[in-house]
């Protein structure tokens, strides 16, 4: 397990609630996977941001996702048996105003556990000018706390959660070169405000979860196991795309997006 000073890289995330500047892809692998994702936009007619389950129609995320560098952090955290729930591009365009409010992740996911860790990984670069991510430290120890719910047309989020009073003071910037990553827990209170700068701003957000994890809003959702076993088969199972685009691309990625927010866009159960 790699150090970060004299701590492990686990023991500083379970610490703060994240880790920041991991080191995933070289310049060059990174405006590869970059052109791959513009590439895939062109051919569509429109951009990817905020599709679900992408890795499971387009192959450069799919690769992006299962990436040893990322995945080896991961299992530092989870443990060494790893199934992949959602991967997701958040793009923020330039000179937009569109912000992600004070919020936790695993608010409406509805599962029944916390062995879920959230990363992001960047494409391009992600500053404080390009609205990269901020984190509340040690707020992952805190618990659940109450998100606000609204229809903020600017907000990235499903439902415009947001957790009120939060003490900005407090919050880190989490920079990230392009092809770095961070990860955070799913308690983590975060933000990220809008991108002012020139550049697009492109992450792939990757959810891990443990296979012990169940889902408690639907009977059925879906995984792909990466790493291990699932002794547990809680999850329908995800296939990872087997070619760059294929011709059904956008009908597939409509069908998964609309599954993933019938669940995240729905309350929990009482």
């Amino acid at each position: 397990m790699t150090s970060t000073g004299s701590q492990t890289r686990a023991e500083k995330y379970f610490e703060d609630g994240f880790l920041g500047g991991i080191e995933v892809l070289s310049p060059e692998e990174t405006a590869a996977h970059r052109r791959q994702l513009e590439d895939a936009e062109r051919q569509i007619g429109h951009a990817l941001h905020y599709h679900s389950k992408v890795h499971t129609v387009l192959r450069s995320p799919f690769e992006l996702a299962t990436h040893p560098a990322l995945v080896d952090v991961v299992e530092e955290i989870l443990g060494p048996d790893i199934l992949l729930y959602n991967v997701t591009y958040i793009i923020k365009e330039p000179q937009t105003a569109k912000f992600v409010s004070w919020h936790q992740d695993l608010t409406y996911w509805g599962f029944d556990g916390t062995k879920q860790v959230s990363t992001w990984l960047a494409l391009s670069p992600a500053t404080a000018t390009s609205g990269c991510m901020q984190m509340i430290p040690g707020s992952h120890r805190q618990g659940l706390h109450e998100q606000v719910t609204s229809d903020d047309p600017d907000n990235v989020l499903l439902q415009s959660q947001t957790i009120e009073n939060v003490r900005e003071e407090d919050a880190v910037l989490c920079p990230l070169a392009p092809g770095e990553a961070s990860i955070h827990h799913g308690w983590t209170i975060h933000a990220s405000r809008p991108n002012t700068s020139a550049d697009r701003r492109i992450g792939l957000n990757i959810q891990y979860i443990t296979p012990g994890m169940c889902q408690t809003k639907v009977k059925t959702d879906s995984a792909m196991l990466i790493r291990g076993q699932d002794r547990f088969g809680h999850f329908e199972t995800d296939y990872p795309a087997d070619e760059w685009l294929p011709d059904d691309a956008e009908e597939r990625l409509l069908v998964s997006t609309r599954k993933y927010h019938a669940i995240s866009g729905s309350p929990n159960p009482a």
